[in-house]
């Protein structure tokens, strides 16, 4: 039955239970007030080996076998590039010039100390967790950058759902979280430089050293390239479409066919296929009928695609690795790690910049939200061969955890004060 399965017919049938399981699993977090993402997390994960493939093997299998899923794996990475290339079109880079010194502060202080304590218990995992062949620079550099990824999307839809969007902690948390996660992408673009030559059989040493060097500058073309010959060149495309009529599906397929074409350039590169997405989301310019397409795009993409990509992350994430005591201890010391960086790092940051203690804590809890954003690396990591099944389940279930807490904690801290305010007279509301 499995081997001459026709691959098409796999795919009709994992599709429709995926999505579906997806928007089921995403409306009850919604009741449960939490976001989205992490019922399409948890979906991921236990239609992998973690439980479908673990009390009816046969049946996972059948769902889910193994020709079809390089299938809905191209799948979810197109979804997930359409959902980069949203987040780039909602990012406002007003945002970093508005709250210069408290955005520095908070957003350096929430990559580097989670970057340094991720170093520090790296170099304690290495000899137990790290695949055989991976050398101890890439190893503890990615654990690093793992540990300091913040989820940018999924904190926006927290503050959004909270009603914190357009307050000063929300501004700030969001400017924070974009200049933490440019620098995040930036150092996994360095380790994807230095693991790239030793599995392509390339030179070690000075030629990774050559290709980081030649990597970095033609980023610094593509992005140079993008903000001052197409960010003009597509505003005067958009404005001329505009004063034609309703651009309708034209204006999907010339978005759709910029962000493909900027996703290939970076992957060609060597930096990832996501960031050109993000940065051609950036430079577009938002016009009513630009966001018009984007909404048509995201209505189809986000519901439909994107939950593929969670699939694939939890068909990658097996619980049952971490049977023995000495694996749950190390993913104890990776949620303890994370917590302690990305929380402990940015609010102390924040009180040190001048913050309220509840706009520091506020801040420390939605920077240490990792979510899709932390899958994407990890994917990224292993599909390197940088870290095993073993440590990739473990930083699975952190991303989890951390983005469950997010909410709660959030609404715990400004559910009453929002409910006073809206009570107080119009001249006593901040």
């Amino acid at each position: 039955m499995g081997a001459s399965r026709d691959p098409l017919e796999a795919v009709l049938v994992a599709v429709p239970v995926v999505v579906l399981a997806c928007g089921v699993a995403a409306a009850l977090m919604r009741r449960l007030g939490q976001t989205a993402v992490v019922g399409e997390i948890l979906v991921g994960i236990l239609l992998g080996p973690s439980l479908l493939g673990w009390i009816w093997p046969a049946g996972s299998r059948w769902l889910l076998p193994g020709e079809v899923l390089p299938y809905l794996g191209v799948l979810g990475n197109l979804g997930l590039l359409v959902f980069m290339f949203l987040i780039g079109l909602e990012f406002d880079p007003r945002l970093l010039r508005r709250r210069g010194r408290a955005v520095v502060v908070v957003s350096q202080a929430s990559v580097w100390i989670p970057l340094g304590l991720g170093s520090l218990l790296a170099l304690a995992m290495y000899g137990d967790l790290a695949p055989e062949g991976v050398g101890r620079a890439e190893f503890v550099l990615f654990v690093a950058v793992a540990m300091s990824v913040t989820a940018f999307p999924v904190l926006a839809r927290i503050l959004k759902d909270q009603g914190l969007y357009g307050t000063p902690v929300g501004a700030l948390a969001m400017a924070c979280a974009a200049v933490a996660d440019v620098v995040a992408w930036c150092l996994l673009a360095l380790v994807v430089a230095l693991a790239q030559p030793r599995g392509s059989g390339g030179a070690g040493g000075g030629g990774a050293g050559w290709g980081i060097a030649g990597m970095g500058v033609l980023a610094a073309v593509f992005l140079a390239g993008m903000w001052w010959g197409v960010r003009p060149l597509l505003a005067w495309a958009v404005k001329r479409w505009a004063s034609e009529g309703e651009p309708g599906a034209g204006m999907v397929v010339g978005l759709c066919s910029g962000l493909c074409l900027s996703a290939y350039a970076t992957n060609a590169m060597g930096v990832h296929a996501l960031f050109g997405a993000f940065v051609f989301g950036a430079v577009v310019p938002r016009t009513e009928g630009v966001e018009a397409a984007a909404e048509r795009m995201r209505a189809f993409a986000v519901p439909v695609l994107l939950p593929l990509f969670f699939v694939g992350s939890g068909l990658r994430t097996d619980v049952g690795l971490l049977g023995g005591g000495a694996a749950w201890l190390w993913a104890a010391a990776v949620l303890a790690v994370a917590v302690a960086g990305k929380w402990g790092g940015g609010a102390g940051a924040a009180l040190l910049a001048g913050q309220p203690v509840r706009d520091a804590v506020t801040l420390g809890a939605l920077m240490n939200c990792r979510g899709v954003t932390e899958l994407v690396v990890l994917n990224v990591g292993l599909g390197l061969g940088v870290i095993g099944p073993e440590l990739f389940t473990a930083l699975v279930l952190m991303a989890l955890v951390t983005t469950a807490v997010t909410g709660p904690v959030v609404r715990a801290l400004w559910g009453r004060a929002r409910e006073r305010a809206a009570a107080a007279p119009a001249g006593l509301r901040r």
